[in-house]
């Protein structure tokens, strides 16, 4: 069954960002994901085509901002220490900026949103780790700024979690995450052949 969305409702444009036209944030591809407490299900798939997805977005020359989170020292999320460094599958170069962040929503009390304006793309093309947590949060500050997100769903991943609703996958909560974007704050796409 098809259902509407909030998107629709509100006559927004359904066509997703493309490459050449967007600026690339990339969230959260910190080592503190593919391993220990905190690893992901999927992150190899989800990395590999982060990867990729980053070698198209240089080749068409999209800005690109790495955004981390910083836990502090001693926790996953030590970007002073290489479980919370960037993974050297995606690793910044080029003088492609880092922004660090200490909330889910990349844009709260960082730099994120300057630079984003700076690059000159209404549009950003969004990807990263975990899906429900700052992939969704981060869709959703570009959205309230005025900014148009498109989120590449195989290039995210997230982890399994329990509630008082019950267990939930990492599989239905990565889905229930995109349809969350999907409903009002920005275009999702199966993947980066999407965005050309």
């Amino acid at each position: 069954m098809t259902r509407t969305t909030l998107r629709e409702l509100n006559g927004f444009d359904p066509s997703p960002a493309l490459l050449a036209d967007a600026t690339l944030i990339l969230v959260d591809y910190q080592n503190t994901y593919t391993r220990g407490v905190m690893e992901l299900d999927g992150w190899k798939p989800a990395l590999t085509a982060a990867a990729e997805l980053l070698g198209r977005a240089r080749a068409a020359g999209a800005s690109v901002i790495h955004v981390v989170n910083d836990g502090g020292d001693g926790t996953p999320y030590d970007i002073r220490a290489d479980i919370g460094a960037i993974h050297p599958d995606v690793a910044p170069a080029g003088g492609e900026p880092v922004v660090v962040k200490t909330a889910p929503n990349g844009f709260v009390n960082t730099d994120l949103g300057d630079r984003v304006d700076a690059a000159g793309h209404e549009n950003v093309i969004i990807a990263g780790f975990m899906t429900h947590m700052c992939v969704t949060f981060t869709a959703e500050g570009a959205f309230l700024r005025g900014n148009r997100p498109t989120v590449v769903a195989d290039a995210c991943a997230t982890r399994a979690l329990s509630s008082a609703a019950g267990d939930v996958s990492a599989e239905k909560l990565h889905a229930g995450a995109l349809a969350t974007i999907a409903d009002l704050y920005g275009v999702v796409v199966a993947g980066q052949a999407d965005l050309t």
